[in-house]
């Protein structure tokens, strides 16, 4: 698992690690750009949505939001992310923390329209990212949504199917997430497949919101 110096020395070449996982259709980034986009398309269906990003590293999804006229505040553990972010979005309120402890205090002022996190969840091990969850629930205004785009699986034979396909490359420090078990705590959490390693979860700020067809 990256730490905050890990992730300070990646900075400068994640966006070009992804983009090569990406375009080869290979674990762990195969789908990102259809990720992020399916997240995108959703927030902008808000117009000036209020929009929390834990994880943004470069700011990829989030400068897209933040020109697209959404109001943007975000939280990373990363000092050099946040500098590459700020430069693409400079009214953007960002701060320096590390989620797995929760929301710096300033994040907990606000409520928001939506609640992002990509390709970050998965430093968290289960427990964690439930209280995270549950937590997050709490500062989601009016008809809210947790949008999750991550490498994710319905189950955990698809999981299983994917470790053994990629062998040594398979990164036994993430804990991936797998839809059919998160359910146990968020019954109606929604999983749209996008690849053999990706997909986005939807979870509303309340189970009826799913129930009620909100999500």
């Amino acid at each position: 698992m990256l730490d905050n110096t890990g992730f300070d020395l990646w900075a400068k070449r994640y966006d070009a690690d992804v983009e090569m996982s990406d375009e080869g259709n290979e674990y762990p980034f195969a789908g990102y750009k259809k990720v992020l986009a399916g997240i995108y398309n959703t927030v902008m269906g808000t117009p000036n949505a209020v929009v929390l990003d834990l994880g943004f590293g470069t700011g990829t999804l989030t400068t897209k939001l933040y020109e697209g006229g959404c109001i943007i505040y975000g939280q990373d553990f990363s000092l050099e992310m946040i500098a590459a972010a700020s430069e693409k979005m400079p009214d953007a309120h960002l701060y320096q923390g590390d989620f797995a402890q929760g929301l710096c205090e300033p994040l907990k002022e606000q409520l928001y329209d939506f609640i992002i996190a990509t390709y970050s969840i998965h430093h968290l091990p289960d427990s964690q990212k439930i209280q995270l969850l549950k937590e997050l629930r709490k500062y989601l205004g009016g008809e809210g949504k947790i949008l999750i785009g991550d490498v994710a699986f319905e189950n955990r034979e698809e999981l299983e199917r994917c470790k053994a396909e990629y062998g040594e490359s398979w990164d036994d420090e993430e804990i991936y997430c797998v839809a059919d078990e998160l359910r146990k705590e968020f019954r109606n959490l929604h999983f749209e497949k996008i690849t053999f390693c990706s997909g986005i979860l939807t979870l509303g700020k309340t189970d009826r919101d799913l129930l009620e067809g909100n999500i």
